[in-house]
């Protein structure tokens, strides 16, 4: 498990000066350094409206976000407060609260619209907090998320027409829920009673007509029923007399509307339960660090005046963490490799056979760290970066072989290469006697382990060094005819040729172990990256059936009120999405 930063209290992620929204870096420091799968909740609505008190009681507390006791919005910008997840071991739940929207106070209301649509991007669990029941006045105050296809673009690049696909924003948006505060009307239709989530069904369904009057009724109700794949509602009684509310950190739950502290433990309850875990495009889970690069990818993009675009986003964030990911692979590689093999190694094959399963280790990493790795440039990367080590080691093992055979050489033949110099040698037999002595000394070092790989050619230069030495007692040995002496230069000839043709041979053995090495390593690769493109293949597919079972019931319901405009709209989303769903993947 990940350790976590423990935050006693709130800290403002998101400063909204008035001018522009600016991360806060103290605050994104601290996220990023929660490495567990993040559950981000964020709460919006109009000031003064109980936001900070829910999200209070999901963080487990009584005080931390600010609530405030007047008509004053307290809460500005975004705030963050990192906990432990409740029921989900080793994730952690982020709570957002957001500055109230609506605040006569500030003039320019301009940066609502981002806030509000910041608060989307950023959690799983999206929380709309209002007062009283959904009426016309309710839904024209949640006006913000009839501009979201203003704010927001899901791709880079829309379709042929310049527009986005609803299934587009439905892949990438959170859970809607809708929280409802002193709510005072029965939950109940033609006298029979119904739930808080087929009151919300209800209060969207659509109006017959085209008029503006019914456009202007339609366009948010439409909004949230396309753009938000599942939806929730809950009703709070009030939670005491108007004026304690106030006081509302300080009371105990035996002080508070018994009802009230009902519905709000079930609204809990069902936050923890059923929140899921921050994810992008391809079920790549969201953490601390993951969540910090998106609200910078996001703040300056609004900042430049630019329009948030999630898939770019996703692709800025793929760059950081598939650049890390490589990282990761080739410092697990240098830490296997150097705890694995000890140099020199006997043969080649024996250091080929360490690279390989540390390659594949160090690949099987990157595979489970990286993802959008568009056109697999982070992958190749990593296989030249191991290339290039495996080379490096390749060289200094060459190196130690022929140091740790050179020290041989000189321990082993000094004392002959002295006993020459002080010529015991030059005397009439003391050709054979040198011949003798050399290949007792070649034995002895040829029986000395850890020599590696180039202890053969390391022994043939020291021998081609010595044959000036080796010829001159030949030619003073006054005791071989000068026949003798011939047919001896030409026997050490021909083992010296013999040797070339050993050493030509073990070289081309080496180019070949090296060769098929290289082709074992790409077939690794490609390997690896097969499996990894099905598993996304497999994600995509289902998060496909999902998006399409959205649309499906969505259209069966425009279906049964009978907007046929907007049902042929959803049939022809939906048909885009099959074919999409049957077109081939090439690998």
């Amino acid at each position: 498990m990940a350790s976590e930063m423990v935050m006693p209290a709130p800290v403002c992620l998101i400063e909204n000066t008035g001018e522009q929204l600016v991360a806060n870096q103290e605050a994104l420091k601290i996220l990023s350094a929660h490495k567990n799968p993040l559950v981000v909740v964020a709460i919006v609505g109009l000031y003064r409206t109980g936001k900070s008190y829910l999200m209070n009681k999901l963080a487990g507390k009584n005080k931390g976000f600010s609530l405030g006791s007047t008509v004053q919005s307290h809460t500005k910008g975004i705030w963050m407060w990192c906990v432990p997840h409740p029921k989900k071991p080793n994730h952690t739940l982020v709570l957002l609260d957001t500055e109230g929207l609506g605040d006569v106070e500030k003039g320019n209301n301009q940066n609502d619209s981002w806030i509000f649509a910041l608060a989307i991007l950023l959690s799983s669990t999206f929380v709309y907090n209002s007062m009283g029941t959904i009426n016309q006045q309710a839904m024209d105050q949640l006006h913000y998320v009839t501009e979201l296809s203003d704010r927001i673009r899901a791709k880079s690049s829309p379709n042929a027409n310049g527009l986005e696909d609803s299934a587009d924003f439905m892949s990438f948006f959170p859970d809607f829920v809708w929280t409802l505060r002193d709510f005072s009307l029965d939950l109940e239709v033609n006298g029979l009673p119904i739930t808080a989530d087929e009151y919300l069904e209800n209060s969207l369904k659509l109006k017959r007509g085209t008029s503006e009057s019914d456009h202007n009724f339609n366009l948010p109700r439409l909004c949230i029923r396309k753009f938000f794949p599942k939806k929730k509602c809950f009703i709070f009684d009030r939670p005491t007399h108007r004026k304690k509310l106030g006081q509302l950190e300080t009371l105990h739950d035996n002080e508070l509307d018994s009802e009230f502290v009902q519905q709000t433990a079930v609204f809990c309850s069902y936050i923890f339960s059923n929140s899921k875990t921050k994810t992008l495009s391809g079920g790549i889970q969201i953490n601390g660090p993951r969540l910090e690069n998106l609200v910078l990818t996001y703040v300056n993009a609004i900042s430049s005046g630019d329009l948030p675009c999630m898939e770019n986003a996703v692709l800025a964030l793929a760059q950081i963490e598939n650049a890390a990911a490589v990282q990761k692979a080739i410092a697990h590689y240098d830490q296997e490799m150097s705890q694995r093999v000890q140099l020199p190694t006997e043969t080649l094959q024996e250091l080929l056979d360490l690279h390989q399963a540390c390659e594949k280790e160090a690949i099987e990493l990157f595979m489970n760290s990286s993802f959008k790795d568009v056109d697999h440039l982070f992958q190749k990367d990593l296989g030249a970066q191991l290339e290039k080590k495996r080379d490096d080691f390749f060289k200094q093992n060459r190196q130690a072989s022929t140091d740790r055979c050179s020290d041989l050489l000189k321990d082993i033949f000094s004392p002959l290469e002295e006993a020459v110099k002080q010529g015991i040698y030059s005397k009439p037999g003391g050709y054979r006697l040198f011949i003798q002595k050399m290949q007792e000394l070649k034995r002895k070092y040829l029986q000395k382990p850890g020599k590696g790989i180039q202890a053969e050619e390391v022994l043939q230069e020291y021998l081609k060094s010595k044959e000036s030495m080796t010829d001159a007692i030949l030619q003073t040995d006054q005791t071989l005819t000068e026949k003798e002496k011939e047919i001896e230069v030409e026997r050490v000839k021909a083992e010296s040729a013999q040797a070339a043709t050993k050493a030509l041979e073990e070289m081309q053995i080496k180019n070949q172990q090296m060769m098929e090495q290289k082709e074992r390593s790409y077939q690794e690769h490609v390997k690896q990256l097969t499996e990894k493109m099905e598993r996304d293949r497999i994600q995509l597919l289902e998060e496909q059936k999902r998006t399409l079972a959205c649309k499906l019931q969505e259209q069966s319901q425009l279906l049964k009120e009978g907007f046929q405009n907007e049902s042929k709209q959803l049939h022809n989303e939906i048909e885009n999405l099959r074919r999409n769903m049957a077109r081939p993947r090439t690998v």
